[in-house]
Protein backbone atom coordinates (compact mmCIF):
# COMPACT_ATOMS: atom_id res chain seq x y z
CA UNK A 1 0.00 0.00 0.00
CA UNK A 2 1.19 3.10 -0.96
CA UNK A 3 -0.87 5.26 1.28
CA UNK A 4 1.42 6.04 3.73
CA UNK A 5 4.04 8.53 2.88
CA UNK A 6 3.86 12.34 2.20
CA UNK A 7 4.94 13.00 -1.24
CA UNK A 8 2.40 13.95 -3.91
CA UNK A 9 3.19 10.94 -5.74
CA UNK A 10 2.61 8.93 -2.77
CA UNK A 11 -0.75 10.59 -2.26
CA UNK A 12 -1.77 10.21 -5.97
CA UNK A 13 -0.95 6.53 -5.19
CA UNK A 14 -3.51 6.53 -2.45
CA UNK A 15 -5.93 7.63 -4.30
CA UNK A 16 -6.06 5.52 -7.00
CA UNK A 17 -5.54 3.09 -4.06
CA UNK A 18 -9.30 4.16 -2.60
CA UNK A 19 -10.71 3.84 -6.50
CA UNK A 20 -9.70 0.28 -6.67
CA UNK A 21 -11.09 -0.36 -2.98
CA UNK A 22 -13.98 1.45 -4.32
CA UNK A 23 -14.39 -0.61 -7.31
CA UNK A 24 -13.56 -3.91 -5.91
CA UNK A 25 -15.11 -3.84 -2.07
CA UNK A 26 -18.30 -1.28 -2.81
CA UNK A 27 -20.60 -4.47 -3.84
CA UNK A 28 -19.35 -7.00 -0.79
CA UNK A 29 -19.06 -4.13 2.08
CA UNK A 30 -22.04 -1.63 1.04
CA UNK A 31 -24.36 -4.73 1.66
CA UNK A 32 -23.07 -4.64 5.47
CA UNK A 33 -24.07 -0.78 5.68
CA UNK A 34 -27.23 -0.83 7.15
CA UNK A 35 -26.86 2.60 8.17
CA UNK A 36 -26.74 4.49 4.97
CA UNK A 37 -28.11 2.83 1.74
CA UNK A 38 -27.68 2.96 -2.38
CA UNK A 39 -24.68 2.90 -4.59
CA UNK A 40 -22.44 5.60 -3.18
CA UNK A 41 -22.76 4.21 0.61
CA UNK A 42 -19.41 1.98 0.31
CA UNK A 43 -17.62 5.14 -1.32
CA UNK A 44 -19.04 7.29 1.65
CA UNK A 45 -18.21 4.71 4.63
CA UNK A 46 -14.23 4.12 2.78
CA UNK A 47 -13.45 7.61 1.95
CA UNK A 48 -14.84 9.44 5.71
CA UNK A 49 -11.94 6.92 7.16
CA UNK A 50 -9.43 6.95 4.31
CA UNK A 51 -8.52 10.67 4.31
CA UNK A 52 -8.22 10.78 8.21
CA UNK A 53 -5.89 7.80 8.22
CA UNK A 54 -3.88 9.27 5.16
CA UNK A 55 -3.24 12.67 6.94
CA UNK A 56 -2.39 10.60 10.34
CA UNK A 57 0.47 8.13 8.46
CA UNK A 58 1.95 10.97 6.61
CA UNK A 59 2.66 13.10 9.60
CA UNK A 60 3.56 9.80 11.63
CA UNK A 61 5.93 8.96 8.74
CA UNK A 62 7.58 12.10 7.74
CA UNK A 63 7.78 13.18 11.36
CA UNK A 64 9.61 10.16 12.46
CA UNK A 65 12.45 11.15 10.31
CA UNK A 66 11.91 14.79 10.07
CA UNK A 67 15.99 15.02 12.06
CA UNK A 68 17.25 12.81 9.22
CA UNK A 69 16.15 14.71 6.74
CA UNK A 70 16.77 17.79 7.52
CA UNK A 71 20.18 17.72 8.91
CA UNK A 72 21.92 19.62 6.24
CA UNK A 73 19.50 22.74 7.98
CA UNK A 74 20.03 21.56 11.36
CA UNK A 75 23.81 21.65 10.91
CA UNK A 76 23.73 25.45 9.52
CA UNK A 77 21.12 26.96 11.42
CA UNK A 78 20.62 26.84 14.91
CA UNK A 79 17.20 25.49 14.69
CA UNK A 80 14.28 24.84 17.21
CA UNK A 81 13.87 20.82 16.87
CA UNK A 82 11.10 20.52 19.02
CA UNK A 83 9.12 22.83 16.50
CA UNK A 84 10.56 21.51 13.29
CA UNK A 85 8.30 19.15 12.66
CA UNK A 86 4.98 21.47 13.03
CA UNK A 87 5.50 22.42 9.54
CA UNK A 88 4.37 18.40 8.04
CA UNK A 89 1.59 18.89 10.60
CA UNK A 90 0.81 22.11 9.03
CA UNK A 91 1.21 20.84 5.46
CA UNK A 92 -0.80 17.78 6.12
CA UNK A 93 -3.44 19.66 7.57
CA UNK A 94 -3.72 21.87 4.40
CA UNK A 95 -3.97 18.58 2.10
CA UNK A 96 -7.32 17.46 4.58
CA UNK A 97 -8.83 20.29 4.66
CA UNK A 98 -8.43 20.61 0.67
CA UNK A 99 -9.74 16.89 0.22
CA UNK A 100 -12.15 17.45 2.95
CA UNK A 101 -13.65 20.39 0.63
CA UNK A 102 -13.84 18.10 -2.60
CA UNK A 103 -15.82 15.20 -0.25
CA UNK A 104 -18.20 17.74 1.21
CA UNK A 105 -18.68 18.28 -2.61
CA UNK A 106 -19.53 15.38 -3.51
CA UNK A 107 -21.66 14.39 -0.55
CA UNK A 108 -23.82 17.23 -1.42
CA UNK A 109 -23.99 15.59 -4.83
CA UNK A 110 -25.07 12.58 -3.94
CA UNK A 111 -27.97 14.44 -1.47
CA UNK A 112 -26.36 12.82 1.35
CA UNK A 113 -27.28 14.39 5.16
CA UNK A 114 -25.07 16.71 6.45
CA UNK A 115 -25.90 17.80 9.49
CA UNK A 116 -24.12 20.05 12.83
CA UNK A 117 -22.28 17.39 14.10
CA UNK A 118 -20.16 17.39 11.03
CA UNK A 119 -18.26 20.48 13.59
CA UNK A 120 -16.76 17.17 15.55
CA UNK A 121 -14.49 16.44 12.47
CA UNK A 122 -11.58 19.41 12.38
CA UNK A 123 -12.03 18.65 16.85
CA UNK A 124 -10.95 14.65 15.45
CA UNK A 125 -8.27 15.33 13.06
CA UNK A 126 -6.48 17.98 15.48
CA UNK A 127 -6.99 14.85 17.85
CA UNK A 128 -5.27 12.46 15.68
CA UNK A 129 -2.73 15.11 14.01
CA UNK A 130 -1.21 15.81 17.63
CA UNK A 131 -1.35 12.23 18.74
CA UNK A 132 0.82 11.58 15.38
CA UNK A 133 3.28 14.71 16.05
CA UNK A 134 3.73 13.10 19.27
CA UNK A 135 4.15 9.38 18.17
CA UNK A 136 6.56 10.63 16.02
CA UNK A 137 8.49 12.93 17.80
CA UNK A 138 9.05 10.30 20.43
CA UNK A 139 10.10 7.91 17.20
CA UNK A 140 12.48 10.65 15.80
CA UNK A 141 14.46 10.98 19.17
CA UNK A 142 15.04 7.37 18.80
CA UNK A 143 15.33 7.12 15.18
CA UNK A 144 18.82 9.45 15.23
CA UNK A 145 20.49 6.42 17.27
CA UNK A 146 18.23 3.70 15.57
CA UNK A 147 18.30 4.50 11.95
CA UNK A 148 16.36 1.60 11.28
CA UNK A 149 13.19 3.25 12.57
CA UNK A 150 12.15 4.20 9.43
CA UNK A 151 11.79 0.69 7.90
CA UNK A 152 10.00 -0.17 11.22
CA UNK A 153 7.31 2.13 11.11
CA UNK A 154 6.26 1.78 7.67
CA UNK A 155 6.18 -1.82 8.24
CA UNK A 156 4.15 -0.94 11.34
CA UNK A 157 1.84 1.46 9.42
CA UNK A 158 1.04 -1.54 6.66
CA UNK A 159 0.03 -4.13 10.01
CA UNK A 160 -1.83 -1.03 11.88
CA UNK A 161 -3.79 -0.09 8.52
CA UNK A 162 -5.57 -3.73 8.03
CA UNK A 163 -6.19 -3.69 11.90
CA UNK A 164 -8.04 -0.47 11.57
CA UNK A 165 -11.91 -0.70 9.97
CA UNK A 166 -11.17 1.36 7.08
CA UNK A 167 -11.54 -0.78 4.08
CA UNK A 168 -13.78 -2.92 6.34
CA UNK A 169 -16.98 -2.57 7.93
CA UNK A 170 -16.07 -3.53 11.80
CA UNK A 171 -19.23 -6.03 11.96
CA UNK A 172 -17.76 -8.56 9.75
CA UNK A 173 -14.68 -8.53 12.67
CA UNK A 174 -15.63 -12.19 14.93
CA UNK A 175 -17.30 -10.88 18.31
CA UNK A 176 -14.56 -11.95 20.46
CA UNK A 177 -11.89 -10.43 18.44
CA UNK A 178 -14.04 -6.66 18.60
CA UNK A 179 -13.02 -5.67 21.80
CA UNK A 180 -9.23 -6.41 21.05
CA UNK A 181 -9.76 -4.18 18.29
CA UNK A 182 -11.32 -1.17 20.31
CA UNK A 183 -7.53 -0.99 21.76
CA UNK A 184 -6.29 0.36 18.56
CA UNK A 185 -6.06 3.77 18.98
CA UNK A 186 -6.18 4.86 15.96
CA UNK A 187 -9.92 2.59 15.82
CA UNK A 188 -12.11 5.69 17.89
CA UNK A 189 -10.52 7.85 15.36
CA UNK A 190 -11.50 6.40 12.48
CA UNK A 191 -15.38 5.19 14.03
CA UNK A 192 -15.59 8.81 14.64
CA UNK A 193 -15.35 10.01 11.01
CA UNK A 194 -17.69 7.15 10.37
CA UNK A 195 -20.00 8.06 13.12
CA UNK A 196 -20.53 11.54 12.23
CA UNK A 197 -20.40 10.97 8.28
CA UNK A 198 -22.79 8.16 8.09
CA UNK A 199 -24.89 8.15 11.26
CA UNK A 200 -25.16 12.08 11.73
CA UNK A 201 -24.09 11.32 15.45
CA UNK A 202 -21.62 12.77 17.82
CA UNK A 203 -18.60 9.86 18.24
CA UNK A 204 -18.07 8.12 21.15
CA UNK A 205 -16.28 10.04 23.84
CA UNK A 206 -14.90 7.05 25.62
CA UNK A 207 -12.14 6.17 23.26
CA UNK A 208 -11.17 9.92 22.32
CA UNK A 209 -10.88 10.50 25.91
CA UNK A 210 -8.42 7.79 26.25
CA UNK A 211 -6.51 8.76 22.91
CA UNK A 212 -6.25 12.21 24.70
CA UNK A 213 -4.67 10.66 27.51
CA UNK A 214 -2.43 8.16 25.06
CA UNK A 215 -1.02 11.64 23.11
CA UNK A 216 -0.42 13.66 26.67
CA UNK A 217 1.43 10.64 27.54
CA UNK A 218 3.84 10.43 24.50
CA UNK A 219 3.69 14.29 24.60
CA UNK A 220 5.48 14.37 27.89
CA UNK A 221 7.73 11.87 27.40
CA UNK A 222 9.51 13.40 24.47
CA UNK A 223 9.74 16.06 26.01
CA UNK A 224 11.78 14.53 28.98
CA UNK A 225 13.77 12.41 26.06
CA UNK A 226 14.38 15.75 24.09
CA UNK A 227 15.62 17.45 27.52
CA UNK A 228 18.07 14.61 28.01
CA UNK A 229 19.41 13.89 24.46
CA UNK A 230 19.40 17.37 22.46
CA UNK A 231 23.27 17.90 22.70
CA UNK A 232 23.59 13.95 21.28
CA UNK A 233 20.72 14.27 18.69
CA UNK A 234 23.22 17.39 17.30
CA UNK A 235 26.23 16.17 17.42
CA UNK A 236 25.29 12.25 15.72
CA UNK A 237 23.26 14.42 12.88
Amino acid sequence: MLIFGGTNEVRLAGGIAMLVFILVFSQIMGARLPEISGSFSYSVYLIAGLLGWIAFASTLTRTTTAFIDKAHLIIKVRLSLWSLPLSIVLSDSIVFVISMGFFLTFLLLIAHPISIHFLWIPLVFALQQVFAYALGMVLAILGVFLRDIRELVTVVLQLWFWLTPIVYVFSIIPETLRPWMQLNPMFSVIDAYHSVVLLNAHPQPLGLLLLAAITLVLFLLGRWLFGRLERDIRDLI
